[in-house]
């Protein structure tokens, strides 16, 4: 909206320039003109006139205010056609420039030194243009490779499923151990399928639909107590364990389905990332209308190149393909979106081996 509106403004100056100039032009030509006639050859002008017809002399004499007025009107119309012309051939340079910012957007801008503000503006655009096409194609080679991985991902249990299945299915004399070793195996696999398989569900759902908001008073501290209940599993598989350091209640009027999903991607997130045998750290904090959450937890330190990117929906900060719990790169850029959604901002900060995200809202 602001270019839009930047660019009238430049439109604007044009069309004033050019009228400007038409009536300096007109008004510069009419006083040459007139300094030639009464001044210069007026009264040799006047003699010839008087000798070859004193009546037309007499009519020129007497009509000296509207033939002034119908030279001045044939001046303004010369003088407004070259000055046209000159515009419309600045406009054309900058159709041509235009062009060629679509055709080749690597090459720089060069105008004429009055198209300056022009030729600044429109390297801007080229500048922005380079930029979001290659955003658009780092996102559409991330999308690819995440797509070829999944399948990847899902070829790899699924493979392991049909084969223990196969083995139930042709082994007649089989144990029962052994029967129930290969049930919890194809069971474990075929849960991993069907995790991959909302992760893809997630990625269309991402991309297609705005997320909508609803929002009610909610408590955050039994939201939290709740979300780290069905997250004990979790934690003690990882032989990990929490501190929530929070009042009683801390009651926000916001989307309580948004929030639980919010927060729950950064505890799993500080779940999958947190070295074994330590403590995931979870603060609430109210002042006033702000609400801080923290969540900390120890782990690998993140590269600063990674950190930048970490809400970059697709981006995953572990790019390795061995590790189980690698999700579709979407989690902390739904979070962020929804605490955006709120109102709030979210931040990331990684000191020695300390990751620490903080949502304010």
């Amino acid at each position: 909206m602001n270019k839009v509106k930047e660019f009238n403004s430049i439109k604007n100056g044009i069309a004033l320039k050019a009228v400007l100039q038409i009536i300096l032009y007109t008004i510069i030509c009419m006083c040459i003109i007139a300094f030639l006639i009464d001044g210069v050859f007026n009264d040799t002008i006047a003699e010839n006139i008087n000798n070859t017809d004193s009546y037309i002399y007499y009519r020129v004499v007497e009509q000296k205010p509207a033939i002034i007025a119908i030279i001045s009107l044939f001046v303004m119309i010369i003088v407004s056609f070259f000055v046209i012309r000159k515009t419309m051939n600045s406009i054309t340079i900058i159709t041509s420039a235009i062009n060629e910012i679509i055709k080749n957007p690597e090459n720089k801008v060069e105008l004429p030194t009055s198209l300056a503000i022009i030729e600044n503006k429109l390297n801007n655009i080229r500048i922005d243009l380079i930029k979001s096409k290659d955003e658009a194609k780092e996102a559409e080679n991330k999308k690819n490779d995440l797509i070829m991985y999944m399948a990847h991902d899902l070829k790899t249990p699924l493979t392991s499923v049909i084969g223990y299945l196969s083995l139930l299915n042709e082994e007649k004399q089989i144990s029962k151990e052994m029967q129930e070793k290969y049930t919890k195996i194809a069971l474990d696999k075929a849960q991993r399928v069907e995790e991959l398989t909302n992760q893809f569900f997630e990625i269309t759902r991402y991309n297609l639909h705005d997320m909508p908001i609803n929002k009610k008073k909610i408590d955050l501290s039994f939201l939290l107590d709740q979300l780290l209940e069905e997250c004990y599993p979790m934690l003690q598989e990882k032989h990990l364990s929490y501190k929530a350091t929070k009042p009683e209640h801390a009651y926000y009027m916001g989307d309580g389905d948004k929030l639980a999903r919010a927060f729950g991607n950064l505890i799993k997130n500080a779940i999958n990332y947190s070295y074994e045998n330590t403590i995931i750290e979870i603060i609430l904090e109210q002042t006033g209308e702000k609400t801080n959450i923290i969540f900390k937890n120890k782990g690998e330190k993140i590269p600063e190149y990674k950190l930048e990117k970490i809400f970059d929906k697709f981006y995953r900060i572990d790019e390795s393909r061995a590790s189980n719990n690698g999700g579709a790169g979407l989690g902390l850029a739904i979070t962020k979106e929804i605490v955006e959604l709120h109102g709030g901002n979210i931040c990331v900060k990684n000191e020695r081996d300390y990751i620490e995200f903080r949502i304010e809202i």
